[in-house]
């Protein structure tokens, strides 16, 4: 039964390599319908990808193979981006080189299209699905849902804390888990973090007043400074002409107030020095919990409600 993972997922199993490594193997692929993943190495003036299948057989995923689209079209840049990165595929059959060399002709589409009828057509909003960063723009980042099948993680959907640019807080190539937001009319999946990062009591769990702890400034207002403790917890300190968006910060946990969703805090200092990211934390068993159909980050006792409803 094939996975229908992120491309990079299949990569370095021990299955996948059985069926790339010889010709025999890639034809039980062909056979059985296997998707496999290897590294697209070139691509030729034509638009058709070389894949690196590690033996002596040269692998093809012709133009009107690489991508699947609704509309058909398939633009140049989608096809150039692939070199250098792991690709999916169905093996479709093989010919004869130029060289009398045998080539094993891919087709990234057709994995595509068995995702998208065998998973991607199944999920609902509140499903738990692991994705990977594909890139980042300014308004939120792009993310592999499945054999290079691409979906949105907006800004705002990151984190409860605010950031000015998503590279705040992911990297290309991260795999993280995300929640089924919504899915439009056309089938198009939107996708959400922060319901997976915890709720505001879970995170203020984590501090004590009058601890001083590391923070990450993200916002600097005039009313105040917003120092990030965790990415769905953030804490309020006064007002420091010395202190830049992006710095560092020491930080003197004043109080915790539930009722208010507020801690105020004291900036001790602030530097320039690298920021260190901490391992990203789920408060959710991503391996138990598949679906949730609400979540709350706000605490009981508070007057304001921040929540997700799937």
């Amino acid at each position: 039964m094939n996975q229908y993972v992120p491309e990079g997922n299949l990569i370095s199993t021990f299955q996948n390599h059985e069926y790339i490594s010889s010709y025999k193997g890639l034809e039980r692929a062909l056979e059985n319908q296997v998707i496999l993943e290897a590294p697209a190495v070139l691509c030729d003036h034509n638009f058709n990808l070389q894949v690196s299948l590690g033996g002596k057989i040269r692998g093809i995923i012709p133009r009107e193979e690489v991508q699947y689209s609704k509309n058909e079209e398939t633009k140049d840049i989608a096809i150039l981006t692939r070199v250098g990165k792991p690709v999916c595929f169905k093996v479709m059959g093989f010919e004869r080189g130029v060289g009398g060399e045998t080539v094993a002709v891919l087709s990234r589409k057709s994995a595509q299209i068995e995702c998208m009828h065998n998973y991607i057509d199944a999920l609902m909003p509140g499903d738990i699905i692991p994705t990977r960063i594909t890139h980042l723009e300014s308004f939120g980042a792009f993310v592999d849902v499945g054999c290079g099948i691409i979906s949105l993680l907006s800004i705002d959907s990151i984190s409860v804390s605010r950031i000015s640019h998503p590279s705040a807080r992911l990297s290309v190539g991260d795999l993280i888990y995300t929640v089924v937001k919504s899915i439009d009319k056309s089938g198009r999946i939107y996708v959400s973090e922060r319901e997976l990062l915890g709720s505001w009591e879970e995170n203020a769990a984590l501090f004590t007043e009058g601890e001083t702890v590391r923070g990450i400034v993200r916002s600097v207002e005039s009313y105040g400074i917003f120092v990030e403790l965790k990415p769905n917890l953030a804490g309020l300190a006064e007002y420091r002409e010395d202190v830049l968006p992006g710095q560092t910060a020491a930080v003197y946990i004043k109080s915790i107030i539930p009722e208010k969703m507020k801690i105020k805090l004291i900036i001790i200092d602030s530097h320039d020095a690298p920021i260190y990211p901490e391992p990203l934390e789920y408060f959710i068993d991503t391996d138990a919990v598949r679906h949730i159909d609400s979540w709350t980050y706000s605490p009981a006792c508070c007057k304001r409600v921040i929540e997700s409803v799937f």
